[in-house]
């Protein structure tokens, strides 16, 4: 593809894509910012405006995950109607459109819409998110990964400039207002990257615009059925288990984790036997599934800032700066503005080593150790809190910091590496299947969480720091075995 090279000497395009998934980013990092205070919230309180849900903490958590998990399912779905339906382009436009009217129908007043909102955001995010990403890629065919590497980093930045904003927005709005106002400024976030998108769509080239592997109605048909056939399922094991140990939001949460690690477990299998898949390719999936695995368990540990983290600083940190109390949500914002500082120097870096940096197999294993010292880092001020003691906020954001620099190492790469690593046709189904690994790790993680809600903070990360720091060491004598897989 020829385009001429104008945003910081690489293809208009990246910036269109980079704006419209920075206010996407807007949309979701703003609700999520919410979304465990709002489920914690009292359900009656003193400001009628402040009211919530009422969940414990532990179920907080839980449904924090599978919503979570259910956005970074959902992919999967996006990017096979992308390669076999109507393209990535258009899905992207498709599902940001599902977007924005999933955070209007948070807004409303009546709870029904507020959880119908979040299955429309999960399902609007998994035509987006792959499809927003594979163009990308396609920006970039036949030129060099350290080129592409760096191409997504920017991209990355560009994510994290709407995280970074996003808390700061719906916080204020949300506590100085009420929930809905910070739900509704999620959904004007969304409407902006659906404007940005469209205006920009000529900038794109022939990025997305092809439906690489066309379904026949034969293979939709059997698709239709197997989708109905699996949601029965599901249905039938949310009824068993609600009759065997009783209907409750723990129950549903429960038997969504395992049917998403059934799917990631059916999903590679197939994958394995599909007759697009060569021989020359089965070795790449065989490296692409050991970085799925070192990356649930990151996603694991590091999507843990938006619940058991948030529910540190809410109650258990001293938020003052000076004669200032930072609010809690703005503590997520934390994260994207470190990504915005150092994002330009690690794409700098792999750009001035080139063949000379870590493989991605190296760059996994640093970023897995690196998350599990934070939490490492986060044992005093858990224990601290296990005594009903606070403890000041700099434990917090020195565990940000290593989650940045590890986030950066991993997520970025990985993007990389999963158009990189796909077969030809199912580039975007690729991209579903690498998000479906930050789906297996946020289900487990909320259930971890529920599972470890009586033995307190301090027990908790001493314990998944101590498998992810182990895991990590594991991967780097694995590191030069997974880069031969991947030539």
């Amino acid at each position: 593809m020829t385009t001429r090279h104008t945003f910081f000497g690489h293809p208009w395009g990246l910036a269109t894509l980079s704006a419209t998934e920075l206010w996407e980013r807007f949309s979701f990092y703003g609700m999520r910012a919410l979304l465990v205070l709002y489920l914690v919230a009292a359900l009656e309180t003193s400001d009628a405006s402040q009211s919530g849900l009422g969940f414990d903490a532990g179920d907080a958590a839980a449904v924090y995950g599978s919503y979570n998990a259910l956005v970074y399912l959902t992919p999967l779905a996006g990017g096979w109607i992308a390669d076999r339906l109507i393209g990535a382009r258009r899905s992207v436009l498709v599902g940001g459109i599902i977007i924005a009217l999933g955070h209007y129908s948070m807004a409303a007043p009546w709870e029904g819409m507020f959880w119908a909102g979040l299955l429309l955001i999960a399902a609007g995010t998994g035509l987006l998110k792959p499809n927003v990403s594979q163009m990308v890629g396609d920006l970039y065919v036949g030129q060099p990964e350290s080129r592409k590497d760096a191409a997504f980093s920017i991209f990355y930045m560009g994510i994290n400039m709407g995280g970074f904003l996003a808390p700061l927005v719906t916080g204020w709005l949300a506590l100085s207002y009420g929930w809905e106002w910070g739900f509704l400024a999620a959904g004007i976030g969304m409407t902006i990257a659906i404007v940005i998108y469209v205006v920009g769509w000529p900038s794109l080239g022939s990025a997305g615009s092809v439906t690489p592997n066309p379904a026949t109605r034969a293979v939709l048909r059997r698709v239709l059925v197997r989708t109905g056939a699996g949601l029965g399922l599901f249905a039938l094991a949310v009824l068993g288990y609600g009759l065997w140990a009783g209907f409750s939001v723990e129950g549903v949460t429960v038997v969504l984790t395992w049917a998403i690690i059934a799917i990631a477990v059916v999903y590679f299998v197939v994958l394995f036997r599909s007759p697009l898949v060569t021989s020359a390719d089965r070795p790449k999936l065989k490296a692409f599934m050991a970085l799925f695995i070192g990356a649930a368990l990151f996603w694991m540990l590091f999507d843990q800032a938006g619940s058991t983290l948030t529910i540190l600083a809410s109650d258990w940190t001293d938020r003052s700066i000076g004669s200032w109390v930072v609010p809690a949500p703005w503590l997520l914002s934390v994260n994207p503005v470190l990504i915005i500082i150092f994002a330009p120097v690690f794409a700098w870096l792999w750009t001035k080593l080139a063949n000379r940096a870590p493989s991605t197999p190296m760059k996994f294993a640093i970023a897995i150790i690196g998350v599990g010292l934070s939490f490492w880092l986060l044992i005093i001020p858990g224990m601290a809190a296990d005594r009903g003691e606070s403890s000041m906020i700099w434990w917090l954001l020195g565990a940000y910091l290593l989650q940045t620099w590890s986030e950066l190492l991993l997520s970025p790469t990985g993007l990389a590496a999963s158009t990189t690593l796909a077969p030809v046709g199912l580039g975007s189904q690729m991209l579903g299947l690498w998000f479906l690994a930050a789906s297996v790790g946020d289900a487990v993680g909320g259930q971890v969480v529920r599972l470890f809600s009586g033995y307190g903070f301090g027990p908790f990360f001493g314990v998944l720091g101590s498998i992810a720091v182990l895991v990590g060491i594991g991967y780097v004598f694995l590191a030069r075995r997974v880069s031969h897989l991947m030539r």
